[in-house]
């Protein structure tokens, strides 16, 4: 089988595959399982007008909302993750299909359970938990939805808007069926000049090619292909928008963004705070173009010479085996414990490692709770590919250890966390590289990436931030958003952060068309002030700070017990001022100096 060609998933080697196993070792305790689920949904309607009646009904209603969730969180995994594996098998597109709508007959089900718990009154309810202790697993689900009693609509109206859960998915399931599974690109010419199929996986390694000719060819190989579906794609986003303006209307927040933000207990003022820190801070971006177009020698620095590496006589060939080795030893600040942990993840089926036909694309970190986590990858023997290892064990150990020492209704943390404890392994990686290379020219090209990941998660993402601001608030005031409306407004964004000096190319404009994440709204944000928070920490545990990893351990294993803004001024950084994020661009700024320094 030639290397240029993406291999089946049947040729992958069984040892670099997760084991998904470990959750359902048969599909026919999947089908058990998904019959007792069916079950305990129906169930839920005996609980129905009764938990006001005294303090041992709403406990079972809510033991047994629960425990049917975390039935329903294996099945949902479990079916997820077999489609990931090659999203055009049809098997497992109907068993995830199966678990999705299984999801959304049981919130139409429990729907009731909110209005009602409402009804009981606050002060009733804290007397009830007061005097038993039963309730203490509970508290932090009760204590939100007292918080967001404003926004909780009558039972009837919840069971409506839980039943239109399914089609306020579609506009997320077409647009991953378009990108994972239907969309096709060409083939483009490698540097030795062999026909090489361009996939999702293969891009970045393209774009940091020395050949320039490759980066050009794969740059608009890719955005060309997008543009092929522009319409399609930019009207499934556009009802993407007009699922969230829909749902923050029924739910009476004032915009989009307070609705999403609300879920976390954040401000809008969090979000607004990280745009203008950074948009105030946009020189030291701007400097770093500068050298990249310096270090390349170029007349034109164009957008795919963004992430070719500067030093070009260090060519960073790492196989997987020596990501794990390298990955172990550079979080060894983190304890004793934390490695062995570690390790055994790396040789125990956590991880599904290589790129196939069909699999989905970039890389995340999943799981449920009678398991261990799961990552999926798509690796590629680079750099890059290391520090996603770093990256998606950060979201893993953060799940083992919420896990092992939280409830079940407890440790489930928040998406906003997360981003600290990957980010955190990123920067602790970037240092032991720094550390243990003495070549003048290895530093430079790690520094190289350590400034690509930051522009990358703290400029990029804010960027990315601003532009759903911006194309959410046209939704809410009516304003239609077609592709080139669309295609404008992140074409113009691009101008402003990345500065002059840079031909911004009009393929660009297209790059919201690939990008996940905005189907999920307002969720990249967290990257950057993840960023800015693991900098923080990761600089009290580097320092050796007293009692620094062990209140690192402490957070990560306090799962959803708090509210994440609390969650990380208890482990010592307050995410809600502008200290950390420039104090993290501050950091940035000295590494373009050093950088330029060295070349």
């Amino acid at each position: 089988m030639s290397n240029n060609i993406l291999p089946k998933r049947d040729e992958i080697n069984d040892k670099f595959k997760w084991k998904l196993e470990d959750i359902y070792p048969t599909e026919a305790k999947w089908e058990e399982d998904y019959k007792a689920a069916k079950s305990a949904i129906s169930d839920i309607e005996t609980y129905r007008g009764k938990l006001s009646s005294d303090a041992n009904e709403l406990l079972e209603a809510l033991n047994h909302y629960y425990e049917t969730q975390r039935i329903l969180e294996r099945l949902f995994v479990y079916a997820r993750m077999r489609k990931d594996e090659d999203n055009s098998n049809s098997k497992y597109q109907a068993l995830s299909d199966r678990a999705q709508s299984l999801l959304v007959e049981f919130s139409s089900a429990s729907s009731y359970l909110v209005p009602e718990i409402l009804s009981i009154g606050e002060e009733v309810l804290k007397g009830w938990a007061r005097e038993d202790s039963r309730f203490d697993v509970y508290r932090q689900f009760l204590d939100e939805i007292f918080r967001e009693k404003d926004h909780v609509l009558s039972p009837d109206e919840e069971q409506i808007l839980a039943m239109a859960g399914e089609i306020c998915e579609a506009p997320a399931q077409i647009f991953s069926m378009i990108n994972d599974a239907d969309i096709k690109f060409p083939h483009i010419k490698n540097e030795e000049g062999e026909e090489v199929e361009l996939t999702k996986g293969r891009y970045i390694s393209f774009l940091e090619s020395k050949d320039r000719r490759v980066r050009r060819d794969a740059f608009k190989a890719l955005y060309d292909t997008y543009a092929k579906q522009k319409n399609t794609l930019a009207t499934t986003f556009a009802y993407n928008l007009k699922k969230d303006a829909f749902i923050t209307r029924a739910r009476k927040y004032n915009s989009s963004l307070e609705a999403a933000l609300s879920r976390d207990n954040v401000e809008v003022e969090v979000y607004d705070n990280l745009i203008n820190t950074v948009e105030d801070n946009l020189e030291p971006m701007y400097r770093y173009i500068n050298l990249r177009k310096r270090a390349l020698d170029v007349d034109e620095l164009h957008m795919y010479d963004i992430y070719v590496p500067f030093v070009e006589d260090v060519d960073m060939k790492v196989s997987y085996d020596e990501a794990k080795d390298i990955v172990a030893k550079a979080l060894e600040p983190l304890g004793k414990e934390y490695t062995e942990v570690l390790k055994k993840g790396f040789e125990s089926g956590w991880i599904d490692v290589y790129e196939n036909v069909g699999k989905t694309s970039g890389a995340y970190s999943w799981g449920c709770y009678d398991a261990h986590p799961y990552i999926l990858m798509n690796y590629q023997d680079n750099l890059d590919s290391v520090f996603t290892l770093a990256h998606e064990m950060g979201h893993a150990m953060h799940t083992y250890h919420s896990n092992k020492n939280q409830p079940y209704p407890l440790a489930s943390y928040r998406i906003f966390v997360a981003e600290v404890a990957s980010t955190l392994n990123e920067i602790l990686l970037t240092h032991y590289l720094l550390d243990t290379i003495e070549d003048i020219a290895s530093k430079a090209y790690i520094i190289n990436h350590y400034l690509e990941d930051f522009k990358g998660t703290v400029y990029r993402q804010t960027m990315f931030a601003e532009f759903e601001r911006i194309v959410h608030h046209k939704t809410m005031e009516g304003i239609p958003l077609t592709c080139q409306d669309l295609c404008s407004i992140y074409y113009d964004l691009n101008k402003k952060y990345f500065g002059d000096n840079i031909v911004i190319d009009k393929e660009i404009g297209m790059e919201w068309a690939r990008i996940p994440h905005f189907y999920s709204s307002f969720y990249v944000y967290k990257y950057a002030i993840g960023f800015s928070a693991a900098s923080a920490l990761a600089k009290a545990i580097l320092d050796k700070k007293d009692g620094a990893v062990e209140c690192y351990i402490e957070f990560l294993s306090s799962g959803g017990s708090d509210y994440p803004v609390n969650q990380l001024k208890k482990a010592g950084v307050d995410v809600s001022i502008s200290g950390p994020i420039e104090d993290a661009i501050a950091i940035f700024s000295k590494l373009v100096d050093k950088l330029d320094s060295l070349i």
